[in-house]
Order: C-alpha cells, then sequence, then structure tokens
C-alpha cells in the first residue's frame, strides 16, 4: 500500500522532500501542498513530474483534507508545528516535524503531542537532521547523562536576518574573525536562532533536555561549511562527534544533510529493516 503525504513548507528542506516522493524512491505519493507564499508552491511544482491534487496557502480547510493522507510533513517553521501537527494529530494521522525548536520553544507543545499522538495510535518522526550522534545520545541516557554541549559555527551569512543579532547591533559584514554570538541553554538558543540550531532542540529532547544541555553559537568568516561539535559526557563514558556539512544551496541557514535526514527518515517509515536506536 503506497503511503499518502502531505508536505506544509515549500522552502529548501520541502522541495528536497517532495522531489524524493515525486521521483519514487520512497514508495510514497504526494497528495498535497501547503505554504503561505503561492509562488513558493509553483515554483515547487514545475520540479515535479506529477502535481500534487491539492494545494493550500494557509490552514484553513486543512481539516477537510486530512482524509486524503496518512502523513503530514511540517517543514515550514516552529508556528507551523501547532497550526498544523495538532489538527493532523487529532485526524489519526502521522507526522514528521522539521522544526523541532518548537517543541522546547512553545510551553506544553510537547507534553500535548505526545498526548495525542497515544491516544490516537499515532507516531511522530523527528528526523536526527544535521547532525551525528542522536543514536549514542539516545542509549548514553538510559544509563544517565552529566553533560551535553553543542558548538555550532557557520560563516557569517548564515546568520543573515537573524532578529536577535539586530537587537543586539551586530552587523555581520563588520566580523572579520571568529565570532561567538551566544552561549547559553538549548531553550534559548532555538528560540534565537530558530534556523540556524534546530538541532539543540533535537539533542535536547534525545539526552537531558533543553534546560541543561548548553549551546554556543559562533560567526566564523573562515567558516565554509556549517559545522556542528557535540560533546556528551554519561555513564557510558564519552561522546564527541563534529559534522561539517555543506550548505543548503537554497538556503545558506540550513545544511543540506537536514534534507537528506529527513528522507533517510522516511525511507524508514516503509522499509522493513531498521538499523540503529
Amino acid at each position: 500500500m503506497v503511503m499518502r503525504v502531505g508536505v506544509v513548507g515549500c522552502g529548501a528542506i520541502g522541495t528536497e522532500i517532495c522531489t524524493a516522493i515525486d521521483h519514487g524512491e520512497l514508495g510514497m505519493e504526494l497528495k498535497f501542498l501547503i505554504d503561505k507564499h503561492p509562488e513558493r508552491i509553483e515554483e515547487l511544482v514545475k520540479r515535479l513530474n506529477r502535481r500534487p491534487e491539492i494545494t493550500l496557502t494557509g490552514s484553513e480547510g486543512l481539516t477537510e483534507i486530512l482524509d486524503e493522507v496518512d502523513l503530514v510533513i511540517e517543514c515550514a517553521s516552529q508556528g507551523a508545528v501547532r497550526e498544523f501537527v495538532i489538527p493532523a494529530l487529532h485526524a489519526g494521522k502521522e507526522v514528521m516535524i522539521m522544526s523541532v525548536g518548537a517543541l522546547i520553544c512553545d510551553e506544553g507543545l510537547f507534553e500535548e503531542i505526545e498526548g495525542i499522538a497515544k491516544e490516537k495510535g499515532c507516531r511522530v518522526y523527528i528526523p536526527s537532521g544535521a547532525i551525528a550522534g542522536i543514536d549514542g545520545l539516545k542509549s548514553g541516557a538510559i544509563g544517565g547523562i552529566q553533560s551535553v554541549e553543542l558548538t555550532t559555527r557557520k560563516p557569517p551569512r548564515g546568520f543573515e536576518g537573524n532578529a536577535y543579532l539586530k537587537e543586539r547591533g551586530i552587523d555581520l559584514s563588520e566580523i572579520e574573525s571568529e565570532k561567538t554570538l551566544f552561549v547559553g541553554p538549548a531553550k534559548e538558543a532555538v528560540r534565537y536562532f530558530p534556523e540556524n540550531v534546530n538541532v539543540a532542540a533535537s539533542l535536547s529532547i534525545a539526552g537531558i533536555g533543553a534546560g541543561a544541555t548548553m549551546v554556543k553559537v559562533v560567526a566564523d568568516p573562515s567558516a565554509t561549511e556549517n559545522i556542528h561539535e557535540i560533546h556528551a559526557i554519561g555513564e557510558f563514558g564519552k561522546l564527541t562527534v563534529r559534522v561539517e556539512n555543506v550548505p543548503s544551496r537554497a538556503n545558506p541557514k540550513t545544511s543540506h544533510l537536514a534534507a537528506l535526514s529527513a528522507i533517510a527518515t522516511l525511507k524508514g517509515i516503509v522499509y522493513p529493516v531498521r538499523v540503529g536506536t
């Protein structure tokens, strides 16, 4: 049976996901697209061999079209998680969340999603995103973890348009050497850098929580890649992971690996053999 899918968000990640579905790589069928920018929908549709039956520019009419799908993929924004994921779960649909930062920024949202999923018998999928080591962290958490630290390093252009930096008068064009932009708990990092450190939210959920997971955000003019370094200490020993990501061509704020992680998660849903924790 072919799994029917609806995608919310037609940006860089949404485009790669839809293209993979359209090419028949996943054994899925794309039934609807939603994006508040209709021009993004049209740009994406031009790349597809088969146009989805339904397109919307908002959540109005969502309830009526949820019967058409088995899985809803959110890859739009933190705000879209509550707007689209909650109704999908209430309708008994499985969901995949890319804007995982919402789960630690929106108070009580994670617990609400977890509760509805249990009640309706649905699964919620959260891809690893642009990092590695989630398997090890999840396993280590069973025995107990004392600390988790994440350092995210990107070229200054990867932070363009960031409101937190504008409020503090930080001019990215004037950064000539490595500059630390933020140090603090994951809960604050994801709020201030929603387009850059979603991985901090994934680490928090898999490990010791958003208050205890510490994050350092660095702008580095010499960097040509988006780099994430993870250090964790627990009863299992020590874990160190460094990932040097190629930025997405369509959006330098995100990494190409984030989209590949989403596609790998989708493959895992339909493939009978699962590898990894």
